[in-house]
């Protein structure tokens, strides 16, 4: 196999992308429904350009989605990490930190001092792969998500560029 790749995402990568989406998806990872296979990636809140992807040998097997959460000057200092997915027959090469690590970079190109995201409480894995790359907690949702039947905390996660 070949070298990971990050690069910004791109309109052809939609059909990837969402074959991704479904592919990625539980109930430990998302609040989101599942999504159908074959449907859209992109709509008018979800542009290529908020998307970073990772590529092995030509093939999508990863995307990260960077934003500015709340659109107000007051908040423009700071970039959240809304989504992140890996091809399950790619995970164990490092490709979510080569993710995050380029959501850092990018966010601080884009002048941010702060990164955020959110994880549910049950998703330890991610929970460590964050820890890893110097996210620290900054506080706890509890109950925040009912999902298939369960209440589910979720947990504010932040770094300091």
């Amino acid at each position: 196999m070949g070298e990971v790749r990050i690069r910004r995402a791109l309109p052809r990568d939609e059909k990837a992308l969402a074959e991704l989406d479904w592919l990625t998806w539980a109930p430990d990872n998302s609040v989101m429904p599942r999504p159908t296979r074959n449907g859209y990636f992109y709509d008018r809140f979800h542009l290529p350009e908020h998307f970073l992807v990772a590529e092995l040998d030509d093939r999508v097997v990863g995307y990260l989605r960077l934003v500015q959460p709340v659109l107000q000057p007051s908040a423009a200092h700071v970039r959240q990490i809304q989504g992140l997915a890996v091809d399950p027959e790619a995970r164990g090469r490092g490709i979510g930190g080569l993710l995050l690590e380029g959501a850092v970079a990018e966010a601080r190109r884009q002048g941010a001092r702060k990164l955020t995201l959110r994880v549910l409480a049950g998703n330890t894995a991610a929970r460590r792969l964050y820890e890893s790359l110097g996210f620290t907690v900054e506080g706890v949702l509890k109950d925040e998500f009912l999902i298939e039947g369960r209440l589910v905390d979720d947990v504010l996660m932040a770094r300091f560029l």
